[in-house]
């Protein structure tokens, strides 16, 4: 069973080892999903929501949200944007019933990262 929940943020970037139109500084509205895998508890829920909620907006959200990503992601593209998310709430929402199962960010309406743990470089 999967459980999503989604999240926006606005923020401001550039992609210095990029050479085209993002390589200067702009900004986006990102739209964030993250979607965890699992059983219900004994409660019927596999995660609270407004736990969830909480956890995202703490350690993404408050983060990211009115920021220069530059700052925080050395080459912030979507793909790495998804990689840093998943890195911030991966242990944050591990239950024995349920782990992170997917993160997607979406930089315009029409284009976003899906990634999987399997995307996820592990040491």
């Amino acid at each position: 069973m999967l459980l999503r929940k989604e999240f926006s943020f606005d923020a401001a970037h550039n992609l210095v080892e990029y050479h085209g139109k993002c390589e200067r500084l702009h900004g986006h509205t990102y739209k964030i999903a993250v979607t965890l895998r699992g059983t219900p508890d004994r409660e019927g829920m596999i995660l609270d929501f407004c736990e969830l909620s909480s956890l995202v907006k703490e350690k993404v959200i408050q983060k990211l949200d009115h920021s220069y990503l530059n700052d925080i992601i050395p080459q912030p593209t979507a793909e790495y944007i998804a990689l840093w998310i998943w890195e911030q709430i991966e242990k944050g929402v591990k239950r024995p019933n349920c782990s992170l199962y997917s993160v997607e960010v979406w930089e315009t309406a029409t284009s976003s990262v899906l990634i999987f743990e399997e995307d996820v470089p592990r040491a």
